[in-house]
């Protein structure tokens, strides 16, 4: 952090004031919505459905419209009505990313950012083993799953907490509220998380006790990237930007011991061995 001085003249001595404000770097999470097409009736119907699943988790949450594939939506398109229709639902409309020029400019006339298209899971990381003639085995492709993305932008400060290495220890409880982040490493948690609560890690996340909250792994495409818990209460968990909500998990699995890893771009769980 560079600080900064300021020196009022005439009077008298010279007095150091504090900036008028300070830069920080944070993080914060988005709800992608890949549009097929312009929004009409079946969209916000399928809205409404999506949102009367799980009304606290989207409660005022911030949206961002993935245009890559809605090219019926030009640059006359009412982004302002759309905005409000979303607004009356609780939830916000912040920006558009993957739009052409013409979308971009609609986006930014009803106030809306423009953002940087993001990849759904990223190759994979690992080394490949040789196939029995020499030649490296073909990935399996990755299942495109855009319309269930779950976006991490730089936006939000994370807590300190104390830093071995490139892994992120924290040793007390996370409380509603908090958000911890580990940007260079692993996330491990000698505690229980409480719900309202966040965990972001580049690498993975272990929980030694309840995991309540949200918890996201691989957040900067690592798909290699997994999840472990004792207790798994989540109403998010999110790997490498493919998530699942509490009620797409089986269970079966609530409260156990689990994993989550991705497997040919599906984000699974199971418990573990």
């Amino acid at each position: 952090m560079i600080s900064t001085q300021r020196v009022e003249v005439g009077a008298g001595a010279q007095r150091p004031s504090v900036a008028p404000f300070q830069v920080r770097g944070r993080f914060f999470t988005a709800i992608v919505l890949q549009m097929a097409r312009a929004p009409d009736a079946a969209f916000f119907a399928a809205l409404d459905t999506m949102l009367a699943q799980t009304p606290h988790f989207f409660a005022n949450a911030p949206f961002v419209l993935d245009l890559d594939q809605a090219a019926e939506i030009g640059p006359n398109f009412d982004f302002i009505g759309l905005a409000r229709d979303m607004r009356n639902r609780k939830v916000t409309l912040i920006g558009v990313q993957n739009g052409t020029i013409e979308q971009n400019k609609a986006a930014l006339h009803a106030g809306l950012i423009t953002l940087p298209g993001g990849t759904d899971v990223l190759p994979e990381t690992r080394s490949q083993a040789p196939a029995a003639n020499g030649e490296a085995t073909p990935k399996a492709e990755a299942k495109p799953a855009k319309a269930r993305e779950h976006k991490v932008a730089p936006l939000r400060e994370a807590p300190i907490a104390p830093l071995t290495g490139a892994t992120l220890l924290v040793t007390e409880p996370v409380r509603s509220g908090q958000q911890i982040f580990a940007e260079r490493g692993d996330l491990v948690v000698v505690a229980s998380v409480s719900p309202g609560a966040e965990l972001i890690a580049h690498g993975n996340i272990h929980v030694y006790g309840a995991l309540r909250g949200r918890a996201l792994a691989g957040v900067h495409g690592d798909n290699a990237a997994r999840i472990f818990c004792q207790g798994l209460e989540a109403e998010l968990i999110a790997i490498a930007g493919l998530y699942k909500l509490s009620d797409a998990i089986d269970p079966s699995l609530r409260r156990g011991r689990v994993q989550a890893f991705l497997d040919n771009g599906t984000l699974c769980v199971e418990p573990l061995k």
